[in-house]
């Protein structure tokens, strides 16, 4: 039976995990500096490695590196966007059990929908305060803990600063 006393983690137990291994794919500075300041503030233990494109991505996942604990994928990226290094890595055998988390600024239903079809484990519209980043954030591990990313659902796969303060 899950109680509301022992369905939330304290931060001692988030300290305590192994840090999650993250691959940030943004080819926007200002938008690494900020993911790296609101994931800094989530207090969650992590490793990053940042990559510019799709190319960069697929090439380092590739590249015999232990495999991250889930993947960021900015869907608008020079040489290689995110919905192609998405399908790229969805396709190849040892990549694509990798939970994937797309990021745009759209909420168009075709990005969305797209991505959900490529095998993208949720999709997340940057948000536009720092706070809704780190709820957001937030949110992305208690699923990935929960293995909630392992098989998306659809009515919860948009995640955006909006419908998360709404849940709050």
């Amino acid at each position: 039976m899950i109680s509301s006393e022992n369905s939330f983690e304290t931060s001692k137990d988030i300290k305590e995990k192994e840090p999650v291994k993250i691959i940030l794919a943004e080819d926007d500075k200002d938008d690494q500096e900020l993911f790296m300041e609101a994931l800094n503030a989530t207090k969650v233990p992590s490793e990053v490695i940042t990559v510019e494109n799709g190319k960069e991505l697929v090439d380092t996942l590739k590249g015999g590196e232990p495999k991250p604990d889930m993947i960021f994928i900015d869907i608008n990226m020079p040489i290689k966007g995110g919905k192609e290094a998405l399908a790229e890595i969805k396709s190849d055998e040892e990549l694509k059990e990798i939970p994937a988390v797309m990021l745009s600024t759209s909420n168009h239903p075709k990005d969305i929908e797209d991505t959900f079809n490529n095998g993208a484990n949720l999709f997340i519209q940057k948000p536009n305060s720092f706070t809704g980043f780190i709820l957001i954030l937030k949110k992305v591990f208690m699923l990935h803990w929960s293995k909630a990313l392992i098989n998306p659902i659809k009515n919860i796969f948009f995640v955006s600063e909006k419908n998360i303060t709404q849940d709050n």
